[in-house]
């Protein structure tokens, strides 16, 4: 009797960026938000519905859980430091600091683990290091999340350094455009001395990371 290889699907990892730092993760038919902006941001919010909620920082730019209901779709939140399990993801949060928005603020860096892949998110990092815990802790990182847009978060120079220091196989930038410095992108890729091309979505498979090394991909607003 021979297995039909067939039924055997592979499923791929479909990433979306949604302005500010707001990421949104499909990966089969699990779905995951990170940082979402909320109705009393000035920044433009984006509805839907998702299994896990993730934010990192107490402000309406990136505390938008309210946004991430719909339909049946009932989110677990996750808002700080911590271990937690969900649908077979499983995430840790790290405290580390913050100034976003001119003050000092407690902002949670998060490890997320699906099917194989690692993601970092540093939210809205402030540091020009991982936190102890978080260093110790944080290794084998497949995708990176960094801010870049300076003003209270990493700026383009302190940014591209932490994300070669972590090792991620991809690094994709967030937190520029509308907000942060206007030249915040140009000058990140100036720092990592690429020049990618911006792409509407970023879907891959683990199999997609073999060979890479902080290759830095660039997601246009959805």
């Amino acid at each position: 009797m021979h297995q039909n290889q067939s039924s055997v699907k592979i499923r791929a990892m479909i990433i979306n960026y949604l302005g500010g730092e707001f990421i949104k993760i499909q990966f089969g038919d699990i779905t995951i938000a990170f940082n979402p902006i909320s109705k009393d941001s000035e920044l433009k919010p984006s509805k839907f519905g998702a299994d896990v909620v993730v934010s990192s920082i107490n402000h309406p730019d990136m505390n938008g859980i309210d946004q991430i209901s719909f339909g049946d779709k009932k989110p677990f939140a996750v808002t700080g430091p911590g271990e937690y399990e969900v649908k077979g993801v499983f995430i840790k949060g790290f405290a580390s600091q913050s100034n976003y928005d001119g003050e000092k603020r407690v902002n949670t860096i998060f490890s997320v683990a699906l099917e194989g892949m690692n993601i970092c998110y540093l939210g809205a990092l402030d540091q020009n290091e991982l936190p102890k815990e978080a260093d110790q802790d944080i290794d084998g990182v497949d995708i990176l999340f960094v801010p870049i847009g300076g003003n209270g978060v990493l700026d383009p120079a302190k940014a591209y350094k932490l994300a070669v220091a972590i090792g991620p196989k991809i690094i994709i930038p967030m937190h520029y455009g509308n907000m942060g410095s206007k030249d915040a992108l140009k000058s990140f890729l100036k720092e990592a001395g690429e020049t990618p091309a911006p792409t509407a979505k970023l879907t891959l498979k683990k199999k997609d990371l073999e060979g890479k090394d902080a290759e830095v991909v660039v997601l246009e607003r959805e």
